[in-house]
């Protein structure tokens, strides 16, 4: 099958989405979205409290990291979307948008219109927030944006704790303050998951126009000499091709896109050369410059059941799952990381470097430590936001196949050891303060053994594990290791840009699901010519 488009979008993850939805707008734009999942039709992705079912399994890619060898040689799994909403599906729904430094740092890193009063119009044009408004929230965007309605209790005396210790009340973490501690906002819509199919993709499905394709595993990315001209994909094992008259755009995300670049001919001449693949254009920063939150958990025993354990029971959990099929309400409605805090490792900083996830459960995710059977447990996790560790995306073989080499390469950098050391100091401070110590029975670990400088380092290294927040793999910019330039096309190519958190020059200090949705937005004006 030899079909033409446009536009043809590869990944129909939190960019794919929005893209797809903006460009098919206009109806004379022939749209194509490919997306290697499925349809999000799991009934886990649109209940909030879904998430903690989600970080392993057929939603995901199954990927697990090289040996880190700064956290013990432990391979940590690396939770990658494989789903119509992409991260926006699966993740914990928090939603953050990070400091307005971290987009002026960009434009200093070489990405110039992407400083914070540039885009801050497309975070509010993405923004559907049913609570807050004003100039820095907006209420009509496709993005659900919403309050829970009824935290749980131990989410409100984490929030009572951190200012027991001197952490302030703060309702909103994307106003002109972002340090405090606080009940997060969420990208639910009337107590539903709201991912970027169902905001942006869904209302645009009716058009004739936009044409998406789910199970097919994109191949290759079509050349003819410098201009992309095409796409190689897969559906159960039955290839086509399809054409790009206009241009080809990379959605696949901080790891799926330098794969898919490097298999298409794109990225390091020399790595290229080793796994036999032409080389189209030599661009030595694909795959390079990998950043992620580090996060490190720590669970206490509680004295009662007062957290979401207690719908691991199955009349607990059928009551549960009876009371939200009837009333649209109940512990369904959580997304179980319902609080969190931004604060200081170091006081003097320009704005804060930690973050705070509190979670009203224990071992609510695959692979992090939870408390003994038959008891109920709560986690607070905490990473450094501006890591300075850099990781790579490499190519294991030159079949589509098989996994790409993930290393972060967490912890390389000693400062981000120290300042990791900090967030679980502060982590059990509030743990220790009047409001949850009354809920806890113990706190795992930390109560058998004396705490040292040695003790917090050794945790750290044992314990932290990815926030799912990879970026920066293909980033923007104009040096030698930049992959796109300001409006996202790759340096020295014609008809192929890139759009997804990849592009980003550094990591931003929140989740990065909202920055990326905005970067799909400024991609949609760029493209289309608004800019």
């Amino acid at each position: 099958m030899n079909q033409g488009f446009d536009y043809i979008i590869i990944g129909g993850g939190s960019a794919g989405c929005v893209l797809a939805a903006h460009l098919s707008e206009n109806s004379s734009a022939r749209v194509c979205l490919l997306e290697a999942g499925k349809r999000d039709t799991n009934p886990l992705i649109h209940m909030p409290i879904g998430f903690a079912k989600m970080t392993t399994g057929p939603l995901t890619w199954g990927l697990m990291t090289t040996p880190q060898k700064h956290a013990n040689n432990r391979q940590i799994p690396y939770v990658q979307a494989k789903v119509l909403g992409g991260g926006s599906s699966i993740n914990a729904e928090v939603y953050t948008r990070g400091h307005p430094s971290d987009y002026d740092r960009w434009v200093e890193e070489g990405a110039e219109g992407w400083g914070f009063r540039d885009i801050q119009k497309y975070l509010l044009r993405s923004e559907g927030n049913t609570m807050l408004a004003g100039p820095w929230h907006g209420t009509d965007g496709p993005l659900g944006v919403s309050n829970l309605s009824t935290p749980s209790p131990v989410s409100r005396a984490f929030v009572q704790s951190c200012q027991e210790m001197g952490i302030p009340y703060n309702p909103d973490f994307n106003g002109p303050v972002q340090e405090g501690a606080g009940i997060y906002q969420m990208t639910i819509r009337n107590n539903r998951r709201c991912s970027t199919a169902q905001g942006y993709l869904r209302p645009a499905l009716k058009r004739s126009n936009l044409h998406v394709v789910t199970g097919a595993q994109v191949l290759r990315i079509v050349f003819s000499g410098s201009r992309a001209t095409g796409v190689e994909y897969a559906v159960r094992g039955d290839r086509h091709i399809v054409q790009a008259d206009q241009e080809v755009i990379v959605t696949s995300g901080a790891i799926g896109t330098p794969k898919l670049l490097m298999l298409s001919g794109i990225g390091p001449g020399e790595h290229l050369r080793q796994h036999n693949i032409r080389v189209v254009r030599d661009l030595p920063g694909v795959g390079q410059n990998l950043q992620d939150h580090f996060g490190i958990d720590i669970v206490a025993e509680l004295k009662r059941h007062d957290s979401f354990n207690k719908y691991n029971q199955m009349h607990w959990m059928f009551w549960a799952g009876l009371q939200y099929a009837m009333f649209n309400s109940g512990p369904v409605t959580s997304n179980v990381v319902e609080a969190g805090a931004f604060w200081y490792a170091d006081r003097n900083a320009p704005c804060p470097d930690l973050q705070f996830h509190f979670l009203a459960g224990a071992g609510a995710e695959a692979g992090v430590s939870s408390v003994s059977k038959g008891t109920s447990g709560i986690t607070l996790n905490s990473y450094t936001l501006r890591p300075k560790s850099r990781g790579t995306v490499k190519l294991q073989s030159s079949d589509p196949a098989d996994a790409p080499v993930v290393d972060p390469n967490f912890l390389a950098d000693p400062d981000d050891l120290r300042i990791s050391c900090e967030g679980v100091k502060i982590s059990l401070d509030i743990f220790r303060q009047h409001s949850l110590s009354k809920y806890i029975q113990k706190i795992n670990f930390f109560d058998a053994n004396t705490e040292t400088p040695e003790t917090f380092q050794a945790y750290a290294r044992q314990h932290g594990r990815t926030s799912y927040h990879p970026t920066c793999t293909c980033k923007m910019g104009r040096d030698t290791m930049s992959v796109v330039d300001p409006e996202l096309r790759i340096h020295g190519l014609d008809g192929i840009r890139i759009c997804d958190s990849s592009v980003m020059p550094s990591l931003i200090g929140s989740n990065t699901n909202a920055p990326t949705v905005m970067i799909a937005e400024r991609a949609a004006d760029l493209i289309r010519g608004n800019a």
